[in-house]
C-alpha cells in the first residue's frame, strides 16, 4: 500500500498582500500527478488545508476542484483530511456527505457523544486490493483545550504540566480504541501540533496554544500508532522514526526561503512502514538581494538585471523579492528608486529595507544625517526619522501603475 502523507496546503494565502492562487493551482496539479505516477492509494492531509478561518469563494473551488481531479486520476483513492489550526472546523467539514461520495473524509472536530469522546469515530480503515482492511487511519485534528478530557487549570498532581498529561491521557484513549478495532494491522495516526525538538520557522506559522501550552513532547503519541502523521511545521522533519512533518506546500514566508518543500511517500510492506521525501518545485521563486547582508543602490540594479527574468512570466507565478539596501543616501529616495526598478520588472516585490547597520561606522554617521533630510519628522532623537512616517512612505507600491500591495514595513536599522 501506498500513502501519500501531505499538510499545510494554505489555500488562499495572501503574501503582503500577493495572492498565492495560481501558485497552489499549479502545487494541486503537480500534486495530482505524483498520485498518478506514484500509483498512490491513500492521500492525507494533515491539517491547515485552508490559510484562514473564512476562506474565500475562490478558496473553496480551489480545495474542491483539486479533490475531484485526484478522484478522476485515482479512481481507487481515498483521501482523509484533519482540521488544524488556521481552518475553519464547521466549514471544513460542511460538505461532508457529499465529499464522502469521492472517498474523502474530513475530521475538523472531535466526535463526541455528550462528554464522552467517540474514539472509534476516527477510525479509517484502508482497505486494500480484496476490499478488506490493509491497515487503519486515527484522525486527530487540531485539538483545543476543551477537547482534552480531565483538563484542569492547576497542576496539583506534582506531574508536570496539565495540558501534557490531559494530552497524554486523551491520544492513550485513542491508542487503546485503535488496537482494538485495527488488531495487528498498523495504525497511522494524523495530528496537528507542534512537538518539542523541532525546527520552526518565523513568518506563517503561528504558535499554537493549548490550554496555554506551546509544544508537546512527541512520546504523548503512544508505541500503538507505527507512524504519526503531523502537520503545523513548515519544514519536513522527522522524530524519533515514526512521527513525521510533511512540511508545506511551498515557502509561506520568507523564512521558508531555503526550505525543501515536498511530500512524504509512505509504503506498508507486512507491518513496517517506510517513508521517503519527495520534494516539489515550488511554482515561484523567493529571492533575497543579496543573499546576506545589504548591497548599494547600484549593486541592487546590476544583481535584478543579472536575474535575466522572464517578462511572459504570468503575475501570479513571478518571483518574489525581498530587498535589503545599504543607506547611502535619503531612505525616502532610495525607496522610490528601488520601487520603479521593481515595479518595471516581472517581479512580486516582497520588502524593501535600508539598513543603515550594513555600513562602516564611519559612514553610519553620514548616513543620519541624509535620513535627517528625507523628510518625515524627527522622533525626538538627532538624526533619526519619525519610524511610522517612513512606514506610510514604505508600505505602498504606487508607481508605473502597479497594484498597491503592502510590503514589509521600511526599516532603517
Amino acid at each position: 500500500m501506498r500513502i501519500l502523507h501531505t499538510a499545510d496546503w494554505h489555500i488562499g494565502q495572501a503574501l503582503n498582500g500577493w495572492s498565492r492562487d495560481e501558485e497552489q493551482r499549479v502545487w494541486l496539479d503537480e500534486l495530482c500527478g505524483i498520485l498518478s505516477r506514484e500509483e498512490i492509494d491513500v492521500l492525507l492531509a494533515s491539517g491547515d488545508v485552508f490559510d484562514g478561518i473564512n476562506p474565500s469563494g475562490d478558496s473553496q473551488r480551489l480545495l474542491y476542484s483539486a479533490l475531484r481531479r485526484f478522484k478522476d486520476a485515482r479512481p481507487g483513492l481515498r483521501t482523509v483530511i484533519t482540521g488544524g489550526n488556521h481552518d475553519p472546523a464547521g466549514r471544513l467539514e460542511a460538505p461532508s456527505a457529499i465529499l464522502e461520495s469521492l472517498d474523502v473524509h474530513v475530521f475538523a472536530t472531535i466526535r463526541r457523544e455528550g462528554e464522552e469522546i467517540l474514539s472509534g469515530r476516527h477510525m479509517v480503515p484502508l482497505p486494500g486490493p480484496d476490499g478488506a482492511p490493509r491497515a487503519w487511519v486515527c484522525a486527530i485534528p487540531f485539538l483545543r483545550a476543551p477537547d482534552l478530557p480531565g483538563l484542569s487549570s492547576a497542576a496539583g498532581e506534582g506531574r508536570g504540566s496539565p495540558i501534557v498529561e490531559a494530552a497524554r491521557r486523551f491520544h492513550a484513549s485513542m491508542a487503546a480504541q485503535a488496537l482494538e478495532i485495527a488488531g495487528d494491522l498498523p495504525v497511522i495516526a494524523m495530528g496537528h501540533l507542534h512537538c518539542h525538538g523541532t525546527t520552526e520557522s518565523e513568518g506563517a506559522e503561528r504558535r499554537i496554544l493549548i490550554g496555554g501550552e506551546h509544544a508537546l513532547p512527541e512520546d504523548v503519541f503512544p508505541e500503538a500508532f507505527d507512524y504519526v502523521a503531523l502537520g503545523h511545521l513548515h519544514r519536513h522533519q522527522t522524530l524519533g522514526g515514526r512521527t513525521r512533518y510533511a512540511g508545506s506546500c511551498f515557502p509561506l514566508s520568507a523564512a521558508e526561503a531555503g526550505y525543501d518543500h515536498g511530500v512524504t511517500l509512505l509504503e506498508i510492506e507486512g507491518n513496517d512502514i517506510s517513508h521517503t521525501h519527495v520534494p516539489i518545485a515550488r511554482p515561484a521563486e523567493m529571492l533575497r538581494l543579496p543573499q546576506r547582508g545589504a548591497m548599494t543602490f547600484a549593486e541592487f540594479e546590476a544583481a535584478l538585471d543579472a536575474l535575466c527574468l522572464d517578462p511572459d512570466t504570468p503575475s501570479g507565478l513571478q518571483p518574489f523579492v525581498y530587498v535589503n539596501l545599504e543607506a547611502t543616501g535619503p531612505a525616502a529616495v532610495l525607496l522610490a528608486e528601488a520601487e520603479k526598478l521593481l515595479a518595471a520588472a516581472p517581479v512580486r516585490p516582497a520588502r524593501i529595507r535600508v539598513r543603515r547597520d550594513a555600513l562602516p561606522l564611519g559612514r553610519r554617521a553620514l548616513s543620519r544625517l541624509a535620513l535627517a533630510g528625507a523628510g518625515p519628522v524627527a522622533d525626538g532623537r538627532a538624526g533619526r526619522p519619525r519610524r511610522d512616517a517612513l512606514h506610510r512612505r514604505g508600505v505602498r507600491l504606487t508607481r508605473c501603475g502597479r497594484p498597491r500591495h503592502r510590503m514589509d514595513a521600511l526599516e532603517t536599522l
